[in-house]
C-alpha cells in the first residue's frame, strides 16, 4: 500500500474535528518556508564534541525535570512579548 494509500484510509477514519486539525497541520506544512529549507538541507555529518554532547544532555535533564520555559516567558525574556 503507498503513503497516499494509507493516508486516504486513515482519513476515511478521522471524525470531522480530526480531519479540520489535520487539514491545519498540512496547510500549515506546505505553506511554512522554514520546514521547506529544513526538509532540503543537507544532513549534518559532522561529529559533535564531547562539550556539545554534555550541554546537550544537561538541557535535557533540566526539562526532564521540568525547567523548561514556556513559550510566553522565553518570548519574554528574549524581548519578543
Amino acid at each position: 500500500m503507498t503513503a497516499k494509500e494509507k493516508l486516504r484510509t486513515l482519513v476515511d477514519e478521522l471524525s470531522e474535528e480530526e480531519a479540520a486539525s489535520a487539514l491545519l497541520v498540512v496547510e500549515r506544512h506546505r505553506a511554512d518556508p522554514m520546514l521547506h529549507a529544513l526538509a532540503a538541507a543537507p544532513a549534518d555529518d559532522e561529529e559533535s564534541t564531547s562539550e556539545e554532547d554534555a550541554t546537550a544532555r544537561e538541557a535535557l535533564a533540566a526539562y526532564q525535570r521540568g525547567e523548561a520555559l514556556a513559550p510566553d516567558e522565553l518570548k519574554r525574556d528574549l524581548g519578543l512579548a
